[in-house]
């Protein structure tokens, strides 16, 4: 089946206890609506609806799935309640919280807590060629508290990208929008396309993807600090194993950066990843030294959440 854009749910509809107000986003994997509950109170909901596999039109409710596309379309469906019951399992401030996860229309949704705010990507944009130093370690630091409370629970995220990094209103990053269903239903249905993000996947989830591990998050990690500090993002993995074109940043941004940042960065960007950071608290401890074996103040990192609200305010 071609891939194609499927309708999204009406707004009002009537979907279990929620009332869709309207949709948020569209992915080649999932449709993401805003709605309120019984109570009136605002969620995100995540609908798994892959194009490549189910077709929507405009006025149905839902998807008609080939019978030869049925095998794969129920085993991400599958997937995907798995992953919303592993992360329902999660209660941290910096990973998205899920409040519900249900089967209706052929299909399954996750149920989200609203957040208000922006992703980093739009801030990037907003600011290209203006993300501070300390802007840039003060939200990483953070965001990296959630990323080793995913890896605790033995889940990998491996979507990590500035649009899956929302910074709320008050500063504070929530990651969102894991990938690891999608990266186990590509592993079992090769009918699906890739859904990871070019230029932030690691090279491991281009191949047979028995390599993947915390190294391969800290990989789209370095991808999203390159994003802050050039505007974009590096080079595709799978094309600088063939041919690296990387261009160092510690090279192209020594006058604008501390040395020991950039080098952090490169560090995360290693193309063997065992060259790479091992685990999400040594690359903490890196984002939270000045210069090599000089620590930040303590009154830096407890004071993080403060000067986050500020960047934001001023943005």
């Amino acid at each position: 089946m071609p891939s194609q854009a499927n309708a999204a749910l009406p707004s009002g509809f009537q979907l279990d206890q929620y009332r869709i107000e309207r949709q948020l986003s569209l992915g080649g994997f999932s449709i993401v609506y805003l709605a309120q509950d019984g109570e009136g109170t605002p969620v995100a909901i995540k609908e798994y609806l892959p194009n490549s596999l189910a077709l929507r039109k405009e006025g149905e409710i839902a998807p008609q799935v080939p019978t030869e596309n049925q095998p794969a379309f129920r085993y991400g469906l599958k997937c995907f309640f798995e992953e919303g019951r592993s992360l329902a399992k999660l209660m941290h401030p910096n990973v998205v919280r899920v409040l519900n996860f249900f089967r209706a229309n052929g299909t399954v949704y996750m149920v989200m807590h609203f957040e208000h705010g922006r992703t980093l990507n739009e801030y990037i944009r907003r600011h290209r060629d203006e993300v501070r130093e300390s802007f840039i370690r003060a939200l990483f630091a953070r965001m990296l508290n959630g990323l080793r409370e995913v890896h605790a629970h033995k889940l990998l995220h491996l979507d990590i990208k500035p649009s899956n990094i929302y910074v709320r209103t008050d500063g504070t990053p929530v990651l969102l929008d894991f990938g690891a269903a999608r990266q186990t239903l590509l592993t079992e249905r090769p009918i699906l396309k890739p859904m990871y993000t070019p230029g932030f996947a690691s090279p491991e989830q281009y191949g047979q993807r028995e390599g993947l591990g915390p190294w391969s998050d800290i990989y789209s990690v370095g991808a999203s600090l390159y994003a802050c500090i050039t505007g974009t993002p590096p080079p595709h993995a799978d094309a600088r194993v063939e041919k690296d074109t990387l261009d160092p940043v510690t090279r192209s941004h020594a006058t604008r950066y501390s040395k020991q940042l950039l080098e952090t960065v490169e560090w995360c960007l290693r193309l063997d990843p065992l060259e790479r950071p091992q685990s999400v608290y040594s690359l903490q401890k890196a984002l939270m030294r000045k210069a090599a074996g000089e620590p930040m103040p303590a009154s830096w990192y407890t004071d993080i959440g403060t000067r986050l609200k500020t960047f934001i305010g001023r943005s």
